[in-house]
Formats: structure tokens, C-alpha cells, sequence
């Protein structure tokens, strides 16, 4: 996949603007004139360039998506001052990340839609018809998956049916309760066609999608429709297929590379590898914006991060509250300083030993000025690092949905009224207490699932802020001296695309 020459969607690449779009020539159709359509077996070349195009995520895509819930803290003394005031809820429509972020949202979503037309040409050339059927719901699962974020950071958005992104100058955009409708519909007309399997059990694309994939995305989209039902019986699917469980480790969920990489518990990440060299081919994400911006890696010369995305003290505070140990040491790398800062509370002036700046494979975080705390989820030992290799992070994967989530959106919905499977909610969360060393509940209130949501997936996509919004618990989002208000649920559309696209002026 690394080396496949895809350029069917080049045009979108380096798009400032719809307009620049408009005034380059078709690149896919000079394209198309070169591909011999009679080679069925290069009818999965269109679909390797969306999954390298779906991995290639800018650095500020996750952290601008999910850094405003009381989780999470954007580190203060940086460069990116509206990505800190993004933090606080104050928000700078001409701030560059929010437009990357539209840009890069967009961008992927019509190059799956040009993948579609380019796979029809080998179906219509003799391909197989089934093949190209599933290759086909896969671009419409990814598509789904950039849709959800599009629509949860800003509400109202475009909804493309076309490969021609001139079309944007035309049309309306789509009401967030009706995008989420067709993103469960589309997850709908995918499934019936993709692999019945674990991501990892797949050998034609290994860690591909499957119709959990698709049944997962279906469950967020109906969970921010509060279709609790809906999300009951797609997530069923997902517990009763077998193909699914917890990572027993959770700590080497996110910290270990033979571990965490195609786990059985995800069913969807975006992949990396150094390809086991110490210097060479490199894919990898910029992990380094996560990072403590000093530490004495216990192995190796490896980089620091930038200090950019910190787990808040509410956060860390309340799992001390609940006596956790796995899931705390796992999610918080703490400094000298950010224990200090614990201590200066009374209630919390003597913390368990296990609160230490050295992390629990010996790599010791400094003290820095930018934050207090880093995220542990985002982090990869040093002694997990390739030899030779000095990027923080290097060759992690980064999760974007596992199975802790699907059993978490399956017990809150039961909480709120729907009929699940043969597994009760209290049943489903504790699977999750086990694992975190927590004593089982015999039953379990909506408040004990949405606690039990904040404690497993913090630093994660925004789960936590997109929860609060849904259940209009603003009270939650208004802490360390934020003020949050509903009207800045969502971000504002890009200046620059505003400047661009009529049906965004009108909505402004």
C-alpha cells in the first residue's frame, strides 16, 4: 500500500478553496485514459490509496476534534493560541486548524467517492461484481467514519454524493439529525458486503474494515440521535458476532506495540510501521504533539513531544475518587509539578505511590512549563521503540474505535429504555471494572455508565465532550474556570470556506 501510485483524487490534495479546485484541470480523467480497466486483479488499487489517504491524518485532526471536554486540556505557553482558546470555548474562525480540519474532513471524503467510480470502471470492464461490492461499502464505511467527525465539530455540513467537489458551490448543507440519519443509512447499505470478521483477521487488507466497523459507526451515529434502540441492536450484533473482547492488559492496549497494533479489541485504527529498521521507509503519525516536551527515556535517544494535550485535573482527580489504578496509570503521565498541584488540594494531599513521574516501564517525565500532565494513551515506551528510531511514538497505531466503546454505547442504552441481547448493562460494564481492577456492580444507572464512559475512554475523540453536549449536561463542560454555553456546541465554519461557498454564507 505505501508504494501504490493512487492519484485519481490529486486535485483535492492541496485544495486552499472549492474555487482552486475548479480552476484545475481534471487530473482523474487524464487518469483514467492511462488504466487499463481489464486487469481485474488492480481493482483494489483505488481502495490501498483511500486507506493510505485515511492514514495519512495531519497531526492537529484528532487533537482540535476531541480537545474540549473535561477530560483534556490544551497545554498553555505554546504556539497555538487558538488551539487553547478552542480549549476554553473561544473560538477564532480563521484559526488555521479549524480550516486543515475541513479541508482534510472533505479532501478524503471525495476521494473515496472518486475510489467508487474508478472501482465501477473494472466492474464494468468484467471485475468481479461481489469484489467490487465490498470494496466499495469499505470506502463507505471511512466515509462514514470522517462524516461523524465533520458533523460532531460542526453540526450542519455537506453532505457529497458526487465525486465532483464543484457541486459544493451548489448545494445546501444537510441538518446534523439528517447527516447523522444518512450516515447510519449509508453504514446500512455497506454491511450486507463487507467481511464478517475482526479487522485483524482479515489477509487481503489486514486490519480492513468489516461490517463491525460499519455497525459501530451506525451506533455512534444513532447515540448522538439518542435512537437508543438503534444503538442497542447494532451493537448487539458487534458483542454476539464473538469475533471481539477486551484486551486483558490494558495498559499494553495503548502501550505496547505487539500487543496494540490490531488488537482484537479495535475495529478501526490508522496504521504505522517503521517496517522493523532502524532508518529508512517511515510511516508514522506525529505522536509528538501528545508528548511531555522533557523526559529521560529509560532507552534510547528518543524525542520529546510538545506538551500540546494534557488530561485535566477533574479528570485525573476523579479517577482517584474511584480508586483506579490500572486505567489512571495508564491514561496519566504525570511530572513532579502536576503531583505538586494534586497535593495543593487538602482532599488530596497524600496520593497512593503508585502516582509517580516515572511511568510503569521506567521512562521518568519531567517537569515542563507547558503542562502539568501528558496523555499516557498517546504514548509509547521508550523500550517499544525500534533501535535507531527517535520519533516519539514511533510505529504506534492510533485507535479510533475498540470494543470498550461498543459495550459502553450498548450498556447506555439499555440505561435509557432500549432491549438488548442476553448481556445486561451491568454485565457489560463490568467486563470493563474487571479489567480495571474495580469491584462488579450487580446494577448499574445511566450515571454509573456515563462515569464508567469518562473513566475507560478519556483522551479519546472527544467521546466524553460529544457525550455532554448529547445529554445537555453543559454543567460538566464549565470547569477550572471555563464557562461553556450551548451555542458554542459547535465550531464555526472556516472563514475561508465561508468566503467560498455560498450555502456556508447563508448559514453563517
Amino acid at each position: 500500500m505505501k508504494h501504490t501510485i493512487f492519484i485519481l483524487c490529486a486535485i483535492l490534495v492541496l485544495c486552499a478553496s472549492c474555487n482552486d479546485l475548479l480552476d484545475q484541470p481534471a487530473e482523474n480523467v487524464s487518469y483514467t485514459e492511462a488504466t487499463d480497466y481489464t486487469i481485474q486483479a488492480n481493482m483494489i488499487t483505488p481502495l490501498y490509496g483511500v486507506y493510505a489517504e485515511f492514514y495519512n491524518r495531519g497531526w492537529e485532526y484528532a487533537p482540535l476534534i476531541s480537545v474540549r471536554g473535561d477530560d483534556v486540556n490544551a497545554g498553555g505557553l505554546g504556539d497555538q493560541q487558538d488551539y487553547a482558546e478552542t480549549d476554553v470555548y473561544n473560538y477564532n474562525k480563521d484559526f488555521w486548524m479549524y480550516n486543515s480540519i475541513w479541508k482534510d474532513g472533505y479532501k478524503d471524503v471525495f476521494f473515496t467517492l472518486s475510489a467508487v467510480d474508478e472501482i465501477n470502471k473494472y466492474r464494468e470492464a468484467g471485475a468481479n461484481s461481489s469484489l467490487a461490492d465490498q470494496y466499495i461499502a469499505e470506502t463507505k464505511t471511512l466515509r462514514g467514519f470522517l462524516l461523524m467527525n465533520l458533523t460532531r465539530t460542526w453540526g450542519d455540513i455537506f453532505w457529497p454524493t458526487s465525486s465532483d467537489p464543484a457541486l459544493m458551490l451548489l448545494e445546501g448543507v444537510t441538518l446534523r439529525e439528517d447527516m447523522l440519519r444518512h450516515i447510519s443509512d449509508l453504514m446500512d447499505e455497506a454491511i450486507p458486503y463487507l467481511p464478517d470478521a475482526n479487522p485483524g483477521e482479515r489477509t487481503d487488507i489486514r486490519g480492513g474494515v468489516t461490517r463491525y466497523t460499519a455497525l459501530a459507526i451506525k451506533a455512534q451515529a444513532n447515540l448522538d440521535l439518542k435512537n437508543y434502540q438503534a444503538v442497542a441492536d447494532a451493537t448487539t450484533q458487534i458483542i454476539q458476532s464473538g469475533k471481539f473482547e477486551l484486551e486483558p492488559d490494558f495498559y499494553a492496549l495503548f502501550c505496547s506495540i505487539d500487543k496494540g497494533k490490531l488488537n482484537k479489541e479495535t475495529l478501526l485504527e490508522w496504521q504505522y510501521s517503521d517496517y522493523g529498521t532502524a532508518a529508512g521507509d517511515l510511516d508514522t503519525h506525529l505522536f509528538g504533539f501528545y508528548g511531555p516536551t522533557s523526559w529521560a527515556p529509560k532507552t534510547g535517544d528518543i524525542s520529546a513531544g510538545w506538551g500540546f494535550y494534557e488530561p485535566s485535573l477533574k479528570f485525573i482527580k476523579f479517577m482517584l475518587d474511584r480508586n483506579e489504578t490500572v486505567r489512571l496509570t495508564t491514561s496519566v503521565l504525570f511530572t513532579n509539578r502536576g503531583i505538586a498541584a494534586l497535593k495543593s488540594d487538602p482532599s488530596y494531599a497524600t496520593l497512593p505511590s503508585y502516582v509517580t513521574n516515572t511511568t510503569p516501564s521506567g521512562d521518568v517525565i519531567n517537569d515542563y512549563p507547558r503542562a502539568l500532565f501528558a496523555s499516557g494513551k498517546h504514548y509509547l515506551p521508550s523500550d517499544q521503540i525500534t533501535p535507531g528510531r527517535k520519533d516519539y511514538g514511533c510505529n504506534k497505531n492510533y485507535i479510533c474505535i475498540r470494543y470498550a466503546e461498543v459495550l459502553l454505547m450498548y450498556a447506555e442504552a439499555l440505561t435509557q429504555g432500549a432491549t438488548g441481547g442476553s448481556l445486561t448493562a451491568a454485565a457489560a460494564v463490568n467486563l470493563l471494572r474487571s479489567r480495571a481492577g474495580l469491584p462488579a456492580l450487580s446494577q448499574v444507572s445511566h450515571a454509573q455508565v456515563m462515569d464508567e464512559k469518562f473513566a475507560e475512554l478519556a483522551m479519546e475523540w472527544g467521546i466524553r465532550y460529544y457525550d455532554m453536549i448529547r445529554l445537555e449536561q453543559y454543567n460538566e463542560l464549565s470547569y477550572d474556570g471555563r464557562t461553556f454555553d450551548p451555542s458554542k456546541a459547535y465550531l464555526p465554519y472556516p472563514q475561508a470556506q465561508v468566503d467560498e461557498l455560498p450555502a456556508l454564507r447563508a448559514e453563517k
